[in-house]
């Protein structure tokens, strides 16, 4: 990752037009080398990063948490009764403050917390991007992040998802998931819903995307103030229709699906979403 400023920018260019002015006239090659290695010299350094990479672990149907706050996570599941966590910490200027963000993991093999902890009003500029593998059946009681996606792969069971600045995706899920973001897209993909506790998907700004299986019941609830709703599948409805606040029964009924934007559109399509 290479972080590039204004100011570098302008003092390569500047070292550049001196060994252009240079290499016009007559002039040795020792001048050359040592003009373009100022040159080189004036370019940003790569950024510093840290790999925090451990396994624990984690009996299938148990509970996992992570939290983080500059960065992105992706969870998948796996056929292993463990959880691998591979976090990158990524410094933007000061390497130095890579060991200012710390990262704790609480673990007695049915619970698992895990936590990203930065130094109160320092304005570190670190990131940390999270890969985590964890047992097929789980409960993702809460992962989420303040800027940056959240995605979840391959996993059945249940869990609510939870960024600011960023989108939430469920994929190949198997089980009732909450995804809720402010300024991103919400797309929970299941390919079996299981009956159970209500399920949300919100965003403020952006779009939400249900993909379900044929045959799947549940009532729905669709509230939209600046967008679309759009079904593949035929809904009775349950109250006046109204294509920004709407409530519809989708096969026998069942348990609460409520989908919500402010911008954005509202898609509940069957099988794989194209968008």
């Amino acid at each position: 990752m290479i972080r590039v400023t204004t100011r570098a920018i302008d003092s390569a260019i500047l070292v550049m037009q001196k060994l252009i002015l240079f290499c016009a006239r007559p002039t040795t090659w020792l001048s050359v080398a040592f003009l373009a290695a100022l040159f080189f010299a004036a370019l940003p350094a790569s950024a510093s990063t840290q790999v925090f990479d451990h396994t624990y672990p984690l009996q299938p149907g148990g509970i996992f948490s992570l939290a983080n706050v500059n960065g992105s996570v992706r969870v998948d599941g796996w056929d292993r009764n463990q959880v691998e966590i591979r976090a990158v910490k990524t410094a933007l200027h000061n390497p130095a403050d890579l060991d200012r963000v710390q990262i704790s993991v609480e673990s007695d093999g049915e619970h698992m917390a895990v936590s990203t902890h930065y130094p109160r009003g320092s304005g570190v500029e670190v990131t940390v991007e999270y890969h985590v593998s964890v047992p097929y059946h789980v409960q993702l009681t809460n992962v989420d992040t303040v800027n940056g996606d959240v995605h979840v792969r391959g996993v059945s069971g249940t869990g609510t998802l939870d960024s600011i600045n960023g989108s939430v995706e469920v994929l190949d899920g198997d089980g009732r998931f909450n995804a809720r973001t402010t300024n991103g897209d919400v797309r929970l993909e299941l390919k079996r819903l299981p009956q159970g506790d209500p399920i949300q998907l919100a965003t403020v700004n952006g779009s939400v995307v249900l993909s379900l299986p044929a045959g799947a019941d549940a009532e729905i609830n669709v509230a939209n103030r600046n967008g679309d709703f759009h079904s593949d599948f035929p809904l009775r409805t349950l109250n006046a229709y109204n294509p920004r606040r709407f409530r519809g029964q989708l096969g026998s009924g069942g348990g609460d699906i409520s989908m919500s934007t402010v911008n954005g559109g509202i898609r509940l399509v069957q099988g794989h979403p194209t968008v």
